[in-house]
């Protein structure tokens, strides 16, 4: 894991969040890419250059929250870019090689009862980056202990466990596999390959009518301070991102997420 990609927005929390991607980054040795995006929609004739005053602006605001970081030798790069978000921040993902995606659940909502925003929940549900969603405040421990909940174990992609090996081994963590078997289930989901045998410290079954379902009955048993979790059409958060924000009630998580692309 060499390249890290933070989107930043307006949120209170931007500094806190920064600081733990830069200790996050650190644990790795790897480069750590602070961008915002902006898109402007002017009416012809606007004789004022708006996208010059929201670049410069936005750079400013990146700018200052970056020189109150604790950098601790981290590589980083300031960026503003223009463009639609989640077409924008693909192609700087791409460009740069970006392993992973830090965001904060709220990005720019200030509603208590929302765990990820329209802006955070955009990214995590049309980006096939993998991410990682830092709870509000959360400072940066290394995490001992992985529940990494699914509810099919088959794998097609390759390198799609990367990002959670990579943090496994890093922090030399244990990292419990939850199979949830939901109404969805067929034949031949809980066989479990080579690859995903060799990261799992444990193997639970459970059957729930949902993988989120599942997570809850076993959290507190497996006590992580890490969740991993798979995007997919019909995974995890599978109602929750057919709108962009989440609510509290459908899924609240105080440790850290990490969503995985899918796996097939």
């Amino acid at each position: 894991m060499k390249n890290i990609l933070v989107p930043v927005g307006s949120s209170k929390n931007a500094l806190s969040h920064l600081q733990y991607a830069v200790d996050f980054a650190r644990a790795f040795d790897a480069k750590l890419f602070v961008v915002q995006v902006y898109n402007v929609y002017t009416k012809a004739g606007t004789m004022i250059k708006v996208d010059q005053i929201i670049e410069r602006e936005s750079k400013a605001f990146l700018d200052d929250l970056v020189s109150q970081l604790d950098r601790k030798g981290v590589d980083i790069i300031v960026r503003t870019l223009k463009g639609k978000l989640v077409d924008t921040l693909e192609l700087a993902c791409k460009s740069a090689n970006v392993d992973l995606v830090l965001i904060e659940p709220r990005t720019n909502s200030i509603k208590e009862e929302v765990y990820l925003g329209k802006t955070s929940g955009k990214i995590v549900k049309q980006m096939d980056v993998p991410a990682l969603i830092v709870p509000e405040g959360y400072k940066f421990t290394p995490p001992s202990s992985i529940l990494m909940a699914i509810k099919s174990a088959i794998i097609k992609k390759k390198n799609v466990l990367k990002p959670l090996t990579d943090i496994k081994d890093k922090f030399k963590a244990t990292t419990d596999l939850l199979l949830v078997k939901t109404p969805y289930h067929n034949k031949g989901d809980f066989e479990i390959n080579e690859e995903l045998k060799s990261v799992a410290s444990s193997i639970t079954e459970t059957e729930n009518p949902t993988t989120f379902q599942g997570v809850l009955l076993h959290f507190k048993s497996h006590e992580p301070n890490m969740l991993c979790v798979v995007r997919r059409k019909r995974g995890f958060f599978v109602k929750k991102w057919e709108k962009n924000t989440i609510i509290k009630r459908d899924f609240y998580s105080k440790v850290p997420v990490l969503v995985l692309s899918g796996l097939k």
